[in-house]
């Protein structure tokens, strides 16, 4: 079972970290028997300290160094450590490729393509999570490859402007996410043309933001509200129709237009400008950029039901395209709004050019990420992972009265296709398991080596704080019940919350601690050696058995930590 060596590695690690009586249990023990006594022996651990919450969760990772690399028979958690660091996705490959095939499609046109991004420009997370090494950036940094060519048109819906419509993931108005991208595109040294106003019908909020931008000297167009849109295709390829809508001066051959979100007109503006390119001599081409669903990857593949779980609250389903099918006889996914609005776009195109240039909606797409893929098997995965982080999600969202039971049968469906449960998302049972046991809230983080390190709610602090500080002393090497913020700090900081800013919970939020430990950090060496682990924390996963505080989620999410939580409040009441 255990090849030559693994005895005397492990006597080595026995004198270093382990009392004689445990070595004596261990080396009585034949080779047979050793992992029974790894993981049941009671572990005294450097210098005697270790409690519960690390003799449970923790304890069986001190041995599996020496164990994984003799033993033939390896665990299941190696399986998963080795796949946490593998890479799925070959980022320099797509950079090269993609920036490649955008060039081809400009040469097939009269060297102008307006091309519609969808999804994100930068801060593609979900992308990186379902393509390890993807990077967020990817789509920004294949484009800065083509700057000298391109120019950006920023698309925001009049209505929009007019109901103060907000990105649930910045938290801000769709009207200051235009100024905030034109910021981050030119900071990068991508040039922003000008905004285009569409849907628009008169409306004050989007005047007074057309007056905003021309006098910060941004050039501002807009698209008016066509009647029957999209099916009136006589009318909106009329004089009456696109020609109704300004024409955006571009001096590019690249034109990329995209918007805070979906929904805000980015096809309409592509397909008004083709008109009017066409007018004027141009035959100016169309192509959408889409990372999600992957054509060439299997309709039920983990990738492209993870982009279903995202966009469930948009009823999105991705569906083989009846058109690809027919034309060239191969099957190819899309997604049913695309190849719904096809048969609209072609009597389009044909009222433009006289005949079109597509012969399915997946021939209209330039996404080449597919082909990028370099291990199958890390990349469903990690889909699958994030699958169960979206339902936890939606149920949140439910629990909140912010979501609507839809979404989650609609994920629970996908975890059926994807033979995926939530308790396969590894830090669910840990962390509920501990709570079972203390009968109060706890939380579980796995660290990017695959330990399991387990928080609980205490008097001076909530189980989320408690498992930030817990995993940094592990990752630190730090005693588990050294101090590394003294409780004399702790107590003025509560009596602060609940007596003069008028609390009612006492214990500290995340950010909360993370500000105590930055000012002990100041004084105590040990402190700031745990403080300096925070980066490490990016790409961790944690699971709590209650829901978070907004303050909690939020330092989550700019530690880089993947969040999933029960839809259970910590406390029954009314509000929350």
């Amino acid at each position: 079972m255990f090849e030559k060596g693994f005895l005397q590695d492990v006597r080595t690690i026995c004198r270093n970290d382990f009392s004689n009586t445990v070595q004596e249990q261990f080396f009585k023990a034949g080779a047979e028997r050793i992992c029974c006594i790894l993981f049941t022996c009671n572990f005294t651990v450097r210098n005697n300290i270790m409690d519960e919450e690390l003799k449970d969760y923790y304890v069986p990772q001190i041995f599996r160094k020496v164990f994984c690399e003799h033993s033939k028979e390896q665990p299941r958690e190696r399986g998963r450590k080795d796949r946490m660091k593998k890479i799925g996705f070959d980022n320099d490959k797509y950079l090269k490729m993609q920036s490649e095939h955008i060039r081809e499609r400009i040469s097939k046109f009269d060297n102008k393509l307006y091309l519609e991004f969808g999804g994100k420009l930068f801060d593609d997370y979900h992308a990186s999570r379902v393509l390890p090494g993807f990077e967020p950036d990817s789509k920004l940094r294949m484009l800065m490859q083509l700057s000298d060519q391109a120019e950006i048109v920023i698309v925001i819906g009049a209505p929009d402007i007019e109901k103060n419509k907000v990105r649930g993931d910045l938290g801000i108005t769709y009207d200051e996410d235009v100024l905030r991208l034109m910021n981050e595109f030119t900071s990068r040294g991508l040039y922003v043309g000008s905004v285009c106003i569409t849907r628009y019908s008169g409306q004050n909020s989007a005047d007074a933001f057309k007056k905003r931008l021309e006098k910060l000297g941004i050039k501002v167009y807009v698209l008016y509200n066509i009647p029957g849109y999209p099916s009136n295709t006589s009318l909106i390829v009329s004089d009456e129709g696109y020609g109704k809508n300004d024409y955006i001066e571009t001096t590019r051959p690249l034109v990329i237009v995209t918007a805070p979100g979906p929904g805000s007109g980015k096809m309409a503006t592509c397909l008004s400008q083709l008109y009017h390119e066409n007018k004027r001599g141009i035959k100016a081409g169309y192509a959408k950029f889409e990372t999600f669903p992957i054509w060439n990857l299997p309709l039920k593949h983990p990738v492209n039901l993870a982009y279903e779980a995202a966009t469930a609250d948009l009823n999105d389903v991705n569906m083989i395209d009846p058109f690809h099918l027919e034309a060239y006889g191969k099957t190819a996914v899309n997604y049913n709004r695309d190849v719904d609005i096809f048969p609209v776009l072609n009597a389009i195109f044909e009222g433009i050019y006289g005949e079109s240039p597509y012969k399915s909606p997946t021939d209209m797409g330039v996404n080449m990420a597919g082909m990028c893929i370099v291990d199958d098997e890390v990349c469903q995965e990690a889909s699958c992972q994030e699958i169960i982080r979206r339902y936890y999600q939606s149920l949140n969202r439910l629990a909140r009265e912010e979501g609507a039971s839809d979404e989650v049968y609609k994920i629970e469906l996908l975890m059926k296709q994807a033979k995926i449960t939530p308790e396969m998302r590894p830090v669910v049972t840990p962390c509920l398991e501990r709570a079972k046991k203390l009968s109060a809230p706890a939380a579980a983080m796995e660290l990017s080596d695959g330990a399991i390190v387990t928080g609980k709610t205490s008097n001076l602090l909530g189980a989320s704080a408690a498992v930030l500080l817990n995993a940094i002393k592990v990752l630190g090497d730090i005693p588990h019940d050294q101090h590394l913020i003294a409780p004399s700090a702790i107590e003025p900081i509560q009596t602060l919350k609940t007596c003069y800013l008028g609390g009612h919970n006492p214990r500290l939020h995340t950010d909360e601690v993370l500000i105590a430990l930055s000012m002990s950090a100041a004084t105590d060496p040990v402190a700031k050696k745990a403080l300096d682990q925070l980066p490490k924390l990016r790409g961790c996963q944690v699971h709590t058995s209650v829901m978070l505080s907004d303050v909690d989620i939020k330092v989550f999410q700019k530690l880089g930590v993947e969040l999933t939580s029960e839809p259970v409040y910590e406390h029954k009441k009314l509000y929350h």
